[in-house]
């Protein structure tokens, strides 16, 4: 793509994405007013719209059980998986606490009903774990990026386990558990053409990398085909074990992740009761 049709192609999305936010902001104002549990449909609608607009094309391998309450953990490559995974369903996501002063970033979280942490305070951690876990017990499925925060693209990171602790204090004593789903994205494309190592990089956010730059690229660079792939369910009933819980996610989205990068297809990774 030329640098003149990048460019034509950027300020059009961000048009686009513009009057999208301007149509449903005031929806999602009053629903979250109301305390609505319609909250959840104005982002879906919006990330769907989005994906549209940054031709982003997403391909899913499985599917989001149906079981409530329903935690997914995933891991992290980049600002588009909210948009790629907030295109499949209505969900809400986990993020750090500096991302709510973000400009534009932080009003489009707390319009999807973030909720936030301050990861360097563990008593913060706490108390973030009770809000995860009330979201849960509403029937609202969350998204929380294990690894607490984001990779080269290529690889996945150690999970961490704390949060996950949300999904425990959600069981509601009927005796059902709450359901842990490990979920893995992979970027496998850009203008159709496969992405070798220095493509998923030019694709991910990590480290110190400007989000100013890197939105731009995406903006003026060209179609990106991303494939979501949805492992098998996890039980965290009131006796699991959170690490082993954790260990069993993190291997089941390596698995996965594995199986995108070398064109296989997904494994079947077996899953601990407890």
């Amino acid at each position: 793509m030329s640098r003149a049709l990048g460019v034509v192609r950027a300020v059009g999305t961000i048009a686009g994405l513009a009057l999208t936010t301007a149509v449903l902001f005031p929806v999602q104002w009053v629903l979250l007013k109301r305390d609505s549990l319609r909250a959840g449909a104005p982002p879906w609608w919006w990330h769907r719209a989005a994906v549209r607009l940054l031709d982003l094309r997403v391909e899913t391998r499985g599917a989001p059980v149906p079981a409530r309450p329903l935690l997914i953990v995933a891991n992290h490559v980049s600002w588009l998986d909210i948009v790629v995974l907030g295109s499949l369903m209505p969900l809400s996501f986990v993020a750090k606490a500096e991302v709510a002063s973000w400009p534009v970033f932080g009003f489009l979280a707390r319009m999807q009903r973030t909720v936030f942490v301050d990861r360097t305070r563990r008593t913060a951690t706490r108390g973030a774990a009770g809000d995860i876990a009330a979201r849960l017990r509403r029937g609202d499925p969350m998204v929380l990026f294990a690894e607490g925060t984001s990779s080269n693209g290529g690889e996945v990171l150690p999970f961490r386990s704390a949060l996950l602790g949300a999904a425990r204090h959600a069981l509601t004593g009927d005796g059902l558990p709450a359901m842990v789903q490990p979920v893995s994205i992979v970027y496998t494309r850009r203008n159709g053409l496969p992405l070798g190592r220095r493509g998923r990089t030019a694709i991910a956010w990590y480290g110190d990398m400007e989000i100013a730059g890197h939105l731009w690229g995406v903006l003026t660079d060209g179609a990106i085909d991303a494939v979501v792939s949805f492992g098998e369910p996890i039980a965290f009933g009131p006796d699991s074990d959170r690490k082993r819980v954790t260990a069993a996610a993190e291997e089941a989205v390596r698995a996965m992740t594995a199986a995108v990068l070398a064109g296989r297809p997904q494994p079947a990774v077996a899953v601990p009761g407890r």
